[in-house]
């Protein structure tokens, strides 16, 4: 099943069964009703922080609603082009595999993010519980937090407040590879 299709089905199942209207939801989540409609039709991926806005709201995680899992372990192993990846393109331009997948009850979310040149969390600078550890791989990327710009290299890490307003930019020549990791990962 396609992931769109994926997000959209879990998405409308636990709203039914919260007994909750698409505008409650997007009440509730500060997400727009139009928006909360598209992705239960599964007409598109939610960004990140979308998906964490509309997650808080059921005290889910993010990976509740992009696995098709079943079942989750205690002990999860996974090379690369095994993980369970997601592709962003509507806000973020961001592509991602999760390192996390398959775990039970997890208190974090860590990805390798892989950012095209030039691509950006968008305008809107975005906020929400926890906290946030970015490690830079390859390439640039500026980070904007509160006013402060960090520009991080190969090797660099940044850790920050998640509540802090935040966005980020690929600024290099070439395309950004990041290990993100984010805890808690739900919005209350």
């Amino acid at each position: 099943m396609k992931l769109k299709k994926i997000v959209g089905k879990k998405l409308k199942a636990i709203r039914l069964k919260s007994d909750m209207t698409i505008q409650e939801l997007a009440e509730k989540s500060k997400v727009s009703s139009n928006m909360i409609s598209r992705i239960e039709r599964g007409l598109t991926i939610p960004s990140v922080h979308i998906l964490m806005k509309v997650a808080g709201v059921f005290n889910k995680s993010i990976n509740y609603f992009v696995e098709e899992v079943t079942t989750t372990n205690e002990v999860v192993f996974s090379s690369p082009g095994q993980r369970d990846k997601t592709v962003y393109d509507d806000e973020s331009n961001m592509h991602t595999e999760c390192f996390t997948s398959g775990l039970r009850d997890p208190q974090f979310m860590s990805f390798l993010c892989t950012v095209p040149q030039g691509g950006t969390s968008g305008q809107q600078h975005m906020h929400h519980p926890g906290d946030e550890l970015i490690y830079m791989i390859e390439g640039q990327l500026r980070v904007t937090i509160i006013g402060d710009t960090y520009i991080l290299n190969p090797g660099d890490s940044l850790s920050f407040k998640s509540h802090l307003p935040h966005r980020w930019d690929n600024i290099g020549i070439e395309e950004a590879k990041i290990i993100w990791t984010l805890s808690p990962f739900t919005v209350i």
